[in-house]
C-alpha cells in the first residue's frame, strides 16, 4: 500500500503565535466523512472531526515554527519549515506527499503541491484540520497568559481590537515583530 501524507498549516496571517504544520497519512480502510477545508466548517465540527482523525489516521505528527524563526527566516519559509518538521514527525514514512499551496519542500520522497488541496484531498483537509485546532488551543492557552490581547477571541489575527490592543499595551513576546502592525508599534 502506498503511503500518502496530506499536508497544510495554519497561522501565516496573524500577528501573533506560531505557525503550525500538520501531515496526516489517512487508513483507506477506515475513511472519514466531512473532510474539507478547515475554514469551511464551524468550531465544533473542526474539533469533532480533530478527535476521529487523530484516532483513525495510520500518522499524524504536528510541526511548528515559532514567532521569533518567522521574525528570522519570514512566513512563506516559516510555514514550509513547520510543514517539514510536520512530515519528520509521523511515525510512518510516506512514500509521497500532497501538499497545500503552491509549493513543495525540500525532501525526499515524491511530493505534488495542490492549490487550495484542502478543499479537493481528503489527506490535506485532515492535515488543515487538525492543524488549525492546534493552533486554535495554543491560541486559547496564551490568552490565558497575555488575557489584554484578545488571543482567544480573534486567534492573533489583525482585528480591530487586535491592532487595538497593542497600541494600548505594547508588544508581547508572542507578536511577530517583522509584521508591519506589530514592527510600527515598535517603532512608536
Amino acid at each position: 500500500m502506498r503511503m500518502i501524507a496530506g499536508v497544510d498549516e495554519v497561522g501565516r496571517g496573524p500577528l501573533a503565535g506560531a505557525v503550525v504544520a500538520a501531515a496526516v497519512i489517512l487508513d483507506p480502510e477506515n475513511p472519514i466523512e466531512g473532510l474539507t477545508d478547515s475554514k469551511k466548517i464551524s468550531e465544533k465540527k473542526r474539533i469533532a472531526l480533530d478527535i476521529e482523525i487523530r484516532e483513525k489516521a495510520l500518522a499524524w505528527s504536528l510541526g511548528r515554527a515559532e514567532a521569533g524563526e518567522i521574525d528570522e527566516i519570514n512566513i512563506l519559509q516559516a510555514s514550509l519549515l513547520a510543514m517539514k518538521r510536520a512530515v519528520s514527525g509521523l511515525s510512518i514514512q510516506p512514500d509521497h506527499l500532497k501538499i497545500d499551496g503552491k509549493f513543495c519542500l525540500d525532501m525526499s520522497c515524491s511530493m505534488e503541491a495542490i492549490v487550495k488541496g484542502d478543499l479537493t484531498e481528503p489527506e490535506i483537509s485532515a492535515a488543515s484540520i487538525i492543524a488549525k485546532v492546534s493552533r486554535d488551543n495554543e491560541m486559547i492557552e496564551l490568552d490565558k497568559r497575555y488575557p489584554e490581547y484578545g488571543f482567544a477571541g480573534h486567534k492573533g489575527y489583525p482585528t480591530k481590537a487586535h491592532r487595538a490592543a497593542l497600541q494600548h499595551y505594547g508588544v508581547s513576546p508572542e507578536h511577530r515583530r517583522s509584521f508591519k502592525p506589530v514592527r510600527e508599534c515598535l517603532e512608536r
